[in-house]
């Protein structure tokens, strides 16, 4: 150990350093977009659009998965509206669909779905705190610890991105967007015709607290997007995505985080 890092140890045993160094990293993760992700127009998702333009040509086929109440659906809008485009919209709460109905009301183009998506065809229960949450989620959270109570339930219907692209004649998603708290693994699983013939392209998914109740981890989005041949990168608010090149447990961070997966090919 050098005579630096023993100094710095020595002078970093109080209280109040270690409160200054907290502050720090938390300073440097939000930059890094970990712990920043939560809000659509702040996170960098933005600059998703950017990379779809790039990589892919309209008519874009996008999947919104958990839509809630069209918070990404109005990013969608604002960046992809003077192309050709479909957008199919997931969202399984009863009163949240109303309110994301009423925010897109009279668009031909987007398609409304009032069911959630997993690994299986069938029926759930939905916990929820209140009424249009953007923490509903198939896992009662426990979240006392921020005065958050999942009181509500209600039941909901659920299917599969492989079923719903049979029935609809889907062949290529260009865009898929997975945020259903914790239950983004169980989404990607009832894809797996459609990630085996390659056709979802681009995949956007949030990591964060949630991930602490369901008891998934980074490390199986990292496996899972490496088997299918797709690159993985974190979303940062500056809109650059920093590639993930190999799996560390420095990433097991649960905080709000954004993160994209391209195809290789």
């Amino acid at each position: 150990m050098s005579i630096l890092k023993k100094a710095l140890i020595r002078v970093s045993g109080s209280h109040f350093i270690q409160s200054i160094l907290e502050k720090n990293v938390k300073i440097s993760q939000d930059l890094m977009g970990i712990g920043s992700g939560g809000g659509v127009f702040s996170s960098g998702e933005q600059a998703i659009f950017d990379v779809l333009k790039q990589k892919l040509k309209p008519p874009y086929c996008v999947f919104d998965v958990g839509s809630n109440q069209g918070q990404f659906l109005r990013l969608i809008l604002d960046n992809i509206a003077a192309d050709i485009f479909s957008i199919h919209c997931f969202e399984p709460g009863q009163e949240t669909f109303k309110m994301l109905a009423k925010s897109s009301k009279d668009n031909k183009r987007i398609k409304l779905n009032n069911i959630g998506l997993g690994k299986e065809k069938g029926e759930a229960v939905l916990y929820f705190d209140s009424v249009g949450s953007g923490l509903a989620s198939l896992t009662k959270r426990k979240l006392d610890h921020f005065d958050i109570d999942f009181n509500k339930t209600e039941k909901v219907k659920i299917g599969t991105i492989d079923d719903y692209c049979s029935e609809n004649a889907i062949t290529h998603i260009h865009l898929l967007k997975v945020d259903v708290e914790g239950h983004e693994l169980d989404v990607l699983a009832g894809a797996v015709r459609m990630f085996y013939t390659k056709s979802i392209h681009m995949v956007t998914f949030e990591f964060g607290g949630c991930n602490i109740d369901t008891r998934t981890f980074f490390q199986d989005f990292w496996y899972f997007f490496r088997e299918n041949n797709m690159k993985i990168m974190r979303i940062t608010p500056s809109g650059y995505f920093y590639p993930i090149e190999s799996y560390k447990e420095i990433y097991e961070q649960f905080r709000t985080t954004n993160f994209i997966a391209l195809s290789k090919g």
